[in-house]
Parts: structure tokens; C-alpha cells; sequence
């Protein structure tokens, strides 16, 4: 398959931006006006489940947040295409199934993304083999960036029968069931745009969890769109931890809290059903909660968003989540840790260089903003300034800004653009959050009046130029304007991030990190079940294409493959 090989989304490009913040709004009013959900369920009876039964000893990849940047993709797929993959002296296999948890391609689902970000390097990474009598299957459930043509495409390339390399398509739907050995199954989710679960798919797992072959005792692995216990712990407002837990209890495990209640979202055969593990993606790190449940057992909360995406760091995961009522989750782990987290967020202090776009958006509000000061008939009022008051020339640039009326409107816009950008919903200050926000707004503007000050005494001394030159002033606010906005633009995000905990997919997306990759592969036995959690620090960046472009074959260095944790079982009892 011939494509293009992409570099990681630089998501402060405003015209990105732009363009994702369109499909976002019309996605939402797709989803709120024509679920395609329901025209699935209309359109086609699916499958009651799909069995898998029937085999002995089993294995099940898990990987999120892919197709992105080639090298963190790739890097991924070709681990995931091995045979055979020895981490720390653990001998695991290729999954007989792959489980794809959402956001399959970045930033936005059109079909040449699709093809350039995801099917190329898949396809490339394991080819498909006419011959081969047993290959592995693909299942997977769509996260935030594939809804954002109200699904069209990922229906398209998941949900006819198609391959994705040697790995096989075979749902029909968004969600589906998976009977595995061993009594246990998996179920996997479509929770679209807003943790919303469509009233046929409840249904659809209301008919999975009452089937005869779905008996009390039975164990689940659910893969839902996003770690909706990490969300609760940064907003006490999201309650998509309680939809989560709605459908794990009413529907699944056949809760009724009112016997009265005429939904029917219920079944009361299998209450003894038990959902051992929740694995999404979302965030793109790693990271393990370990869920203590109201009846003694033990639940695992796995994030698992390393496929290919940007980093996101770990650092501001809370010790503990007690949010929900009767709901207790402690952390056990995360990829990448604490300290190279921070580490990782340090970046943000070279915004100006990571962000070059947005860098000169920046400079060029500063560089129109001295435009319309330039040609304003205002001029210097002494008298605005204090007696001895050191920054008497910033005090009077002040005065003529706030006398100029479209330069009092570029301030007034600039200032609360910034400050409308700031994180007032998580984090572990948030009343401080919308305070620094607005600090953030105003420096901005201090900046341009503190260039507008000093710039006339530089050029003096540096070119003779003693009168403010409309060229050269506009291309040193352009310049110099943008480069200093810049850096405070990332000194916000790394205080933020390190201090206030808050803007973690700003502060993360801001450097476009491929390294620090993941994804899960569980083996499922007589008994129990074993979880190995697969870290990749550094992805290899040497990729060469030793096939042709029709049909490419990347050659490269042997990624670097360690152990998250040791691996975690769970027993059959």
C-alpha cells in the first residue's frame, strides 16, 4: 500500500486548529441530530457475540491512540506484527486477537489519514498473507477523532470485512462482545463524543449479559474511550465515571436499584458477574489504578494511550480516587514515571521552538497592535506618569494604548483570549487556575508595551534611527514580539502543569513527544489471567524504506522493549 509517511500533528498551527475545532462542532451536532450508532443497529442484526471460545491458551493485544506521527506508529505495529516478543525475560506472543481502544487516527478521520497514519504503517509492519489459514482478528471501538465524521470512515475501513495489514476485520458495529476462554469475555464500548451510550447498544449488551452462555461467574475485560475515574479526579463536575458505572452495574452485572423502574436496563440473572479490568486509552500515557470494590474484589483501571499519539505526562495523577460514592482506586503505576514526567513537561520551556506557528501568530497581533498605535493621533502624556516613578515611559505607552480606541481593543481581545484559554476545571488549584490565566493575558500585553518602550532607544543605538520607523518596528514586534509571547506561553504551561496540575494535554501536546510508547498484552490461561504492560522509551527514528512505494518495507533499528511493572494476574477463582 503506497502512502505518505507523516510527521507527529503540530496541534498550535492555527490553521490545525481551525480545522479540528470545526469538525468539532460539527461532529457534536451530528451525534446530537443523526447517531450513526442507530442506523447501525437498524441497518444490520450483527452478531450475538463473537466466540473465541474455543481456543486454549490465549492472547489479546490492547493498543490506543495511534495513528499519528510514522515513527511512534510504526515503532508500535511492527512490535505488535512479532511473532514472538521477549520483554525482561517474559516470552509473549502475538494477540490471536488486536484490540484497537480509540482515536485511531490524528487529527482528523479523513480518509487520506486514515490511509497515511494508520493503514500505511500497518500494512507495511505486518502484510497480509493470502495463506494464512489462522490470522489474528481486529476488533475496535472508536474514540473522539474518529466520531468526528460522525463515524463515515471508520465504519468504512472497520466495519466491512476489510484487513488491516494480516489482521482481520470481522465487526459490523461500533461496540461489540467477545466470548474468550476460560469464562471470561470481552466487551468493548462506543461511548461517542460525550461518555454517551446510544440506547440500542445498551440494549446490545443488555441481550450479551442475559444470554445463556454469559453465566454467573463469568469475568469481563471492558474497553471503553476514556479513563473516566481520571477524569472525576480532575473534575468534580465529569460525570462520565458515573455513566461508566451505570453500565457496569445495570447492565452488565444486572443491578436494580428500583424494582420499579421501567427502562428495563437491567438483568437480574447475572449479578455475579465480575468486571476484572477496565482498559482504555485517551491519555496518551500508561498508568494503573487498583480499584477496591464494596464486596472485597479487586478491579484494574488500565490506561493504555501510548499507540503513537503525543505524550502525555503522568505527573498530576492523583494518589488516590475516592470520587463516586463507594468508588476507591489507588495508583500502582505509570509510563512514563513521575520523575520523567516532569522531566518530559520542561520541554514547554522551549514553546518558541516546538511551537513555530504559533509563535508568529503571536507576533503578529503584536506587530498590527503597534500598527494602529502607530497611526493613532494620540500621543506621550507625561502627566500619566508618577513623580519618581521608575517606568515613567511604560506608564505613559499605557496611557496612549488605553486612549487609542483599536489598540485598547486589540488588548482587551489578546488578554481575554489568553485568559478564556486557561484550565479553570481541573488541576489542584482551581480558583488560582482562572488567576494565573488572567496574569498570563496581561503579560502579554505588558510585553508589546515594554517593546514599545525600549525598542525606539535599541535601534537608536544600534542603526541611528531615532523616530519610530513603521517598517522596522513591525518587523520587531513581528519578531522579537513573538519570540518573548512565546516564551511566556510556554512558562505557562510548564507552571501550570508542574504547580497547578492543570492543562495536561496543552502542556503535553506542546512538544509533540513521540517517545515513551505503550500497549498491553494480556494471555489468558487455565489459570487466570496475565497482564504484561510493554513500555518503549525511545521509538527508532531511522525507519528506511528497503521495498518500493507501492509495496514499502521499513528497515531500522530493534526498538528497545521493557516491562511497565511486573506483570500483573489475575487468578481464576
Amino acid at each position: 500500500m503506497k502512502f505518505e509517511r507523516k510527521p507527529m500533528v503540530d496541534w498550535y498551527d492555527p490553521k490545525q486548529l481551525a480545522a479540528t475545532g470545526v469538525k468539532t462542532v460539527v461532529s457534536t451536532v451530528f451525534g446530537n441530530f443523526a447517531d450513526r450508532r442507530e442506523m447501525q443497529a437498524a441497518l444490520d442484526p450483527g452478531k450475538a457475540y463473537y466466540d473465541f471460545s474455543d481456543r486454549g491458551d490465549f492472547w489479546l493485544d490492547f493498543i490506543s491512540d495511534l495513528g499519528d506521527g510514522f515513527n511512534p506508529t510504526f515503532t508500535l505495529a511492527h512490535l505488535l506484527a512479532q511473532e514472538k516478543l521477549v520483554v525482561d525475560g517474559n516470552v509473549t506472543k502475538r494477540g490471536n486477537i488486536l484490540v484497537m481502544g480509540g482515536d485511531q487516527v490524528y487529527p482528523t478521520p479523513e480518509m487520506d489519514e486514515y490511509r497515511n497514519r494508520l493503514q500505511g504503517p500497518y500494512h507495511a509492519a505486518f502484510p497480509k498473507k493470502s495463506d494464512d489459514k489462522d490470522p489474528p482478528s481486529l476488533f475496535v471501538i472508536p474514540g473522539n477523532h474518529d466520531w468526528y465524521d460522525g463515524l463515515t470512515n471508520f465504519l468504512k475501513i472497520f466495519c466491512q470485512g476489510r484487513s488491516l495489514g494480516n489482521w482481520r476485520t470481522e465487526q459490523t458495529r461500533s461496540y461489540f462482545a467477545i466470548k474468550l476462554p476460560h469464562r471470561y469475555w470481552l466487551l468493548g464500548i462506543d461511548i461517542q463524543l460525550n461518555s454517551d451510550i446510544d440506547v440500542p447498544q445498551l440494549k446490545y449488551f443488555q441481550n450479551v449479559a442475559a444470554h445463556p452462555d454469559m453465566q454467573p461467574g463469568d469475568k469481563v475485560i471492558l474497553a471503553t474511550a476514556e479513563p473516566a475515574w481520571v477524569y472525576e479526579s480532575f473534575d468534580e463536575k465529569n460525570s462520565s465515571n458515573k455513566r461508566l458505572k451505570f453500565f457496569v452495574d445495570r447492565i452488565i452485572r444486572g443491578a436494580k436499584d428500583d424494582p420499579d423502574d421501567p427502562t428495563g436496563f437491567y438483568n437480574g440473572k447475572n449479578k455475579d458477574i465480575q468486571i476484572t479490568t477496565i482498559i482504555t486509552g485517551d491519555l496518551h500515557h500508561y498508568s494503573r489504578y487498583l480499584e477496591t470494590l464494596p464486596d472485597g474484589n479487586e478491579r484494574q483501571l488500565i490506561t493504555a494511550g501510548g499507540g503513537g499519539a503525543f505524550m502525555h505526562t503522568t505527573h498530576s495523577l492523583k494518589p488516590e480516587i475516592k470520587k463516586s460514592e463507594g468508588f476507591d482506586a489507588r495508583f500502582k503505576a505509570s509510563f512514563p514515571s513521575k520523575s520523567d514526567s516532569l522531566n518530559q513537561n520542561t520541554k514547554n520551556l522551549l514553546f518558541f521552538w516546538y511551537g513555530p506557528w504559533m509563535v508568529l501568530i503571536l507576533g503578529l497581533v503584536h506587530a498590527l497592535t503597534f500598527y494602529f498605535l502607530k497611526v493613532s493621533p494620540a500621543g506621550t502624556n507625561r502627566s500619566l506618569s508618577p513623580p519618581g516613578f521608575v517606568f515613567a515611559d511604560l506608564w505613559d505607552v499605557i496611557g496612549m494604548s488605553i486612549t487609542t480606541p483599536m489598540v485598547l481593543i486589540f488588548h482587551l481581545l489578546f488578554a481575554v483570549g489568553i485568559w478564556q484559554f486557561a484550565d479553570v476545571k481541573s488541576g489542584n488549584h482551581k480558583k488560582l487556575n482562572s488567576l494565573v490565566g488572567l496574569l498570563h493575558g496581561l503579560g502579554h500585553v505588558l510585553i508589546f508595551n515594554l517593546l514599545v518602550v525600549k525598542l525606539p532607544d535599541w535601534n537608536k543605538s544600534l542603526f541611528g534611527i531615532e523616530e519610530l520607523s513603521g517598517y522596522l518596528f513591525f518587523a520587531e514586534m513581528l519578531i522579537l514580539g513573538g519570540l518573548l509571547s512565546g516564551i511566556l506561553f510556554g512558562i505557562y504551561l510548564w507552571f501550570c502543569s508542574r504547580i497547578l496540575g492543570n492543562h495536561i494535554t496543552e502542556a503535553s501536546s506542546s512538544f509533540k513527544g513521540e517517545d515513551f510508547k505503550n500497549f498491553i498484552r494480556f494471555n489468558i490461561s487455565d489459570n487466570g489471567v496475565t497482564i504484561y504492560p510493554v513500555g518503549i522509551r525511545k521509538v527508532v527514528k531511522n525507519w528506511k524504506n528497503a521495498g518500493t512505494d507501492e509495496d514499502p518495507r521499513f528497515e531500522g533499528d530493534e526498538p528497545k522493549v521493557e516491562l511497565i511493572e511486573k506483570p500483573i494476574f489475575i487468578p481464576n477463582t
